[in-house]
Parts: C-alpha cells; structure tokens; sequence
C-alpha cells in the first residue's frame, strides 16, 4: 500500500515477453540504437487459431457441410451464418470441421469465444469476448466501455480475412456487438435458439437435425469397432434409436462400451431403455436433453470411485475451464492422481480436453455433473472443495505476484479452510505444486486463468470469504498493471473494496481503494478514479498511515493532471514528497517528482522540470528501480533537448528507449519513441536538416505500438500526424 503502485500508464512486461510492431535494437548503450522502421499496424501476432479440436470420430454431416458452403456462397459481403439445433446435437463440432477445411480462406486468423448462453450462470459479456478478440489480434490494452470495443473491433477487423465462432449464443443482443466491419470476414454462431431476429443483420440460417440412423451406427462403430457393431448389429440399432441420434450421447455410450468389451450391447440398450422409463419427466428440459442426461446417468454409474468423485466436484465450481492443478486442489490429492483421473473422465467423454493442458465440461454435462454433487455431497463438504480451489488461485497468483513485482509493497495473505468447515482436519496432501516456473509462465498463468481467478473472487464475495476475495484480487495486481484487462481491474477491485469493508479490515480497504484507482485512471475515468484516491485520502490520514496517505495525495495529484488542473495538481504532489520524505521512502518521492516534472515541462519551465526529473532519476537509481528510473529519464531527456541540448537530450531518450525495449515495456517504448518524435519536430523548427522528415518516424512507430497498448494515445497521435499531413 505505498507508491509501488504508481499512476497507471507505468505498463511494465516481463523481459521475454513477446514485443510485437516495431522494435528497437540495442548491442549497447553507448553504441546506439538502431530503430528499424515498421509499417503503422506492425509486425502481425502469431496468427490466432482459436478453433476447437474436431473428434477424430466425426461421421456423417455431409449434407450438412453441403449446405453450409451454399449459405456461404449466397449474396452478402459479410457472411452471417447462424447453426441451430438441440443440446447435444453437434453444432460446435460441425462449425469447427468445416471451417478448419476453409482454414487457406481466412489467412488473417480464426477466432472462437464461447458465449455460455446455455450455461449455468449469467452469460459472457460482449466486451469481455471484444477484449479477447482484440488482444488475440495483437491489442495489448483496450478500451473499458463497451461502444469503444465494439468501434475499435469493427476498426480491427475491417480489412481482415477472418473466420469468428460465436458459440452457445442466447439472443440475438448477444451478438450484435460482436458482429465483424470488413467484407473479408466470415461469423458462424450456434446457438439452442433460433435467433431469427439476427435476420435483420442478414443471417442465414442452418438448422441441424439428429444423426440418421446409418451414420449413428457409423458413429458407434468407430467408438468400440466395426466388427463388434457387426455382430450385435440389431442391438447396435437399438442404442442409436434410445440415443436419439444425438452424437453426445452416443459417445457417451460407445465411450461405456469401450470400457467394457466384454459386455454386450443388447445389455447398455437395456440399461438406456431402463432410464428412458424413469427420466421421461424431465423432457421438458428440451428437446434432446433428457436423452443426454439419460446417458450421462449411465456413464456416471460405472465411474470409479475416485473419478466420480472429481466429476461431482468439478462440476460444482464456478470456473469454465479446468486442468489437473485445479482437480488436484478441489479433492485434495496429489497432481498425479488429479491426471490419472482427468485422463479417466476424458476416456469416457465426460470431460472435453481443448488443450493444451485445459479441459471444460459440455454445457448439459456440467449440469448433471453439478446435479450429482448436490444429491451425493453435503453441503459442507461442496463448500469446503470450493474453498480448497479458492485457497490454491490464492497461493498461486500471490506466488506470481511476487515473483513479477518483488520491489512492490503486499500486504500478507492468508490460507487455509474456513471456519465452520466439516474438518478443520490438516489437508489430506501438500497443495499442488505451481504451474510456472519462470516470469514469462507467471504472467501467461495470471493471464490463461484471469476468467477463472475472477470467478474465484466473485464466489469467495457470494459466500463471505471477505479476507480471501480482497486478497486474490491484490494478488492479481501484476496482471492488471502489465496486461491492462481494465474491466477486470476495476471490477475486481470494486468487489474487492466491499469485501475488505465487511471484514473490517482497514489495510486491506486503502489497498483495495489505490489499485482501483490506478485502474480507473488507466481507463480514461479521471473522475471516478479521484474519487477512489479521496476515499483511500481519508482512510489514510484516519489510520496514521503516511505511506498510504502519500499514494493517495499522488494519485489525486497525476488524476488532476490528466484532468487539465495543473494549478490544482501541485499541491497535492508537492505534498505527496513531502509526506514520503517525512516517513523516509525516497521511491515515493522520487515518483512524485516525476509527475510535478512533467507539469513543469508543459508549462515551459525547463530549469525546473531538469531538476525535478533529474532528481528523480538520481533517487530510482539508488532504490535500484530500472523501469521507473528510465521513465524518468526519458522525461529528463526531453527536457534537456526542450532547454537546447538537443545532443544530449536525445542520447538520453535513446538510453531509456533501450531499457523499456530489454523489458518489453512496450507503452513506454511508445511515449519514448512519440518525444524522440517531439525533440526531432522542435529540431526542425530551429531549421534543422531532415528532422521533420525523423519526427514522422518516430511518431509513425510510436503510433504503431499505441494502436496495441493505448487506443486513447493512439487516437491522439494519429490526428496530430494528419493535421501535419504526416500520416
């Protein structure tokens, strides 16, 4: 709770994370730095391919495929295609088989997001899935109000050749906002629903019917084999009939009888004909429901113990994917024993492996996996696994964050069950070991489970864990400064406030109210995030804590600044040094000075922003901070090149500019490049060679790596290009 965490434009990325755009090389400072000119939109990122995996047991469907390259070949620039049909049917395997067959026509990428329409719980967010896309694209930050997604994904994708699955859709709503700009790309949504409203936006539509019976026994075949099929060939019909020709079902059956090849199939269509007597109830759950859930009983009855066990508690957790660390936390084994079952589960098409090392549950199979925990669990001991999965997110991104940001103040986090938990008894095996082992995988990990650490924090809010929901989200704080998910951030914390609140806990509210603070002033609301720091002000000064009560006075002060009060600035930061000074944390003050600096270089006081930023750097320097002290370092040069010397003042942007390009820091590479652009433009209004013709340079790079960190900056430099005819 102290100025490490500083305003929120200081983005830092760990030294191998991949840079994407130009880049600037260094063998040496003193050697120089050779920047390689790119074009505005920069080198592409790996190209995503985002598609799910197609079973290799896929039969059948060619009508269908038929039919999808007809609707595709109708009249329309933007194709729209929308797949219909019953739980269980097939739709999102039949999407992925064919586009992946088109895969040459879309080289720009194939992306995919799951909208969980039909799932338990609310359905996914359009911005959260606009975020997803846009980053697949290379976007390293993006906006947080949604009309800015929706404008900066249709900007994106205009001139792209790409192919978009909106799966397990519920409204037509649902997917407007996600809908592409360009004629070069291609949306297929599949949803339970019809969805005819999306007529409007010139949908076609596919519904897809039940397997006939020739291919359901094709499909059937290929599960336990031809020749098996063959000598019980009326009973095989038989399956397929009480299956309803639904492919979920039938693999759910054929997986059964691959365990068993001993075991006739005339007796699994007795056993089907059996439970289609007792589950005829609950037909109204949808067409094809019961038939899925008619076989999932049956899978379900043969588990071992111990894999039962896993499915029941896998599916009563708030999460939409899971791998063998999460299954290992929520029964309290060893990794080993969390692989061997998964890989059971997976055997018995229970579980989905989307890969790699990620597995997710079927919409219908999670229901019944849920179902099952509640009628063969205790409540307490449904809530003591949630809370077990709680505690390993907790252990493990705390891990991260100490790892990804040691020089960072944290307050301690606590672990363990829950008072009023059905043991208090010591876990059963040592939690599962960390899934990452370097910065690079500690970031990827943050980044790969951000959805699933969020439903982590929502749940410990639902259920009261209020020490645990504040600290998982204080641990997230690298992935929110690096990665700049800014709804996530200021969700996250705004829940994490409230938690800390009931619990009482003072510290943890004041840590809670800065980091959501920097996050809201990262998103562009200055207001919102003034009023955070005026709250953590309080708070601060009520509980004697200085160093708290200096990151309040800095953020209120850099808020102003962004507000354009440079008058109302000052005091606040001048009082924010004098605070940190008083208490003897020369960091703070040092990133304080920072800022009054850059008031001072706006207003045209060169002496007194060169002894601000120099001070500034001389005291990061000695804390042993790099990034911030290249930040000001970067400011110092400007200063100098602004005061007249120019030499000098370059050479110093150029050393910063080799700092934040090790580091990866790619925001500060951009506002390093953009004032390298500015000292070139000054240069040629003092009727310097060339240096105009070096400024578009400079901002035309800068330019290109804002388009994928800050779209705010990016804006803004680009109509300063155009208004000097530069773009």
């Amino acid at each position: 709770m102290d100025g490490a965490r500083e305003e929120g434009r200081g983005n830092t990325v760990g030294g191998d994370a991949r840079l994407y755009g130009p880049t600037v090389q260094a063998g040496s400072v003193e050697g120089g730095i050779h920047l390689h000119a790119a074009a505005v939109d920069g080198a592409p990122p790996p190209m995503p391919r985002q598609l799910l995996p197609v079973p290799s047991h896929f039969t059948g469907r060619r009508d269908d495929l038929a039919a999808l390259d007809a609707l595709r070949a109708g009249d329309g620039e933007r194709p729209l295609i929308v797949v219909t049909g019953p739980a269980g049917i097939g739709k999102t395997t039949l999407v992925s088989r064919w586009l992946r067959e088109l895969q040459p026509d879309f080289p720009d990428g194939q992306l995919y997001a799951d909208l969980r329409g039909h799932s338990v719980g609310d359905p996914v967010r359009p911005g959260e899935i606009l975020g997803h896309f846009l980053r697949a694209l290379g976007a390293r930050s993006v906006p947080a109000d949604l009309a800015e997604l929706a404008s900066l994904w249709r900007s994106r994708s205009a001139g792209l050749r790409l192919a978009v699955v909106l799966d397990n859709a519920l409204t037509a709503a649902q997917v407007r906002p996600l809908l592409t700009g360009g004629p070069g790309t291609l949306v297929v949504v599949t949803s339970r629903r019809r969805l005819t409203g999306l007529r409007l936006d010139g949908a076609r539509f596919h519904p897809l019917g039940m397997l006939g019976a020739s291919a359901g026994v094709e499909l059937l075949a290929q599960g336990i084999g031809a020749e098996r099929v063959a000598d019980e060939l009326p009973s095989a019909r038989e399956v397929v009939a009480l299956c309803a020709g639904l492919p979920l079902a039938l693999c759910l059956a054929s997986a059964r009888l691959a365990s068993r090849p001993r075991q006739p199939l005339r007796a699994l269509a007795h056993a089907l004909a059996h439970e289609a007597g007792r589950l005829a109830a609950i037909d109204a759950a949808g067409e094809g429901e019961a038939t899925v859930r008619k076989a999932l009983d049956v899978s379900y009855a043969v588990l071992t113990s111990e894999s039962a066990l896993l499915y029941r508690r896998l599916g009563m957790l708030p999460v939409r994917t899971f791998d063998a660390w999460t299954a290992a936390a929520v029964c309290a084994e060893p990794l080993e024993w969390a692989e061997r079952r998964l890989d059971e589960l997976i055997e018995a098409n229970l579980v989905e492996d989307i890969g790699p090392e990620t597995c997710r549950f079927h919409d219908l199979v999670r229901i019944h996996a849920r179902d099952r925990a509640v009628a063969d669990d205790t409540g307490a001991a449904r809530e003591e696994a949630l809370r077990r999965v709680c505690d390993w997110y907790l252990r493990t991104a705390t891990e991260a964050q100490r790892r990804l940001t040691p020089a960072q103040f944290t307050l301690r986090s606590t672990y363990g069950p829950p008072p009023g938990t059905e043991s208090g008894r010591e876990p059963e095996s040592e939690p599962p070991p960390l899934p990452y082992t370097d910065d690079v995988g500690a970031l990827g990990w943050l980044d790969a489970q951000r959805m699933n650490l969020m439903a982590a924090v929502r749940a410990s809010a639902e259920r009261g864990w209020d020490a645990m929901c504040w600290q998982l989200v204080d641990a997230l704080w690298p992935l929110f400064l690096r990665l700049r998910h800014y709804d996530l951030w200021i969700e996250a914390h705004a829940i994490g406030r409230d938690a800390a609140r009931r619990a009482g806990d003072k510290d943890g509210e004041r840590q809670m109210l800065n980091s959501g603070a920097i996050g809201l002033s990262a998103a562009g609301r200055t207001e919102d995030a003034a009023d955070w720091y005026t709250a953590s002000l309080g708070a601060a000064r009520e509980a004697g804590d200085v160093r708290d009560e200096g990151q309040a006075l800095l953020g209120l002060g850099s808020c102003h600044r962004e507000a354009g009060r440079p008058a109302e600035a000052g005091p606040y930061l001048r009082r924010a040094v004098e605070v940190w000074e008083g208490c003897g944390y020369p960091r703070g003050a040092a990133l304080a000075r920072i800022v009054l600096g850059e008031l001072a270089l706006a207003g045209g006081d060169h002496a007194g922003a060169l002894a601000l930023f120099g001070h500034a750097h001389d005291g990061l320097v000695a804390v042993r901070d790099p990034h911030d002290a290249a930040r000001a370092l970067a400011f110092l040069g400007r200063a100098r090149a602004a005061a007249g010397a120019h030499a000098r003042g370059v050479a110093e942007l150029e050393a910063a500019l080799a700092v934040f390009t090790s580091s990866g820091a790619v925001h500060w590479q951009a506002r390093t490049l953009e004032m390298l652009g500015d000292c070139a433009l000054d240069r040629g209004a003092d009727g310097g060679t060339g240096a105009a013709d070096g400024a578009g340079g400079h901002h035309v790079r800068a330019l290109a790596l804002y388009e994928t960190t800050s779209p705010a900056d990016a804006r803004r430099l680009r109509l300063s290009l155009l208004s000097r005819g530069a773009g």
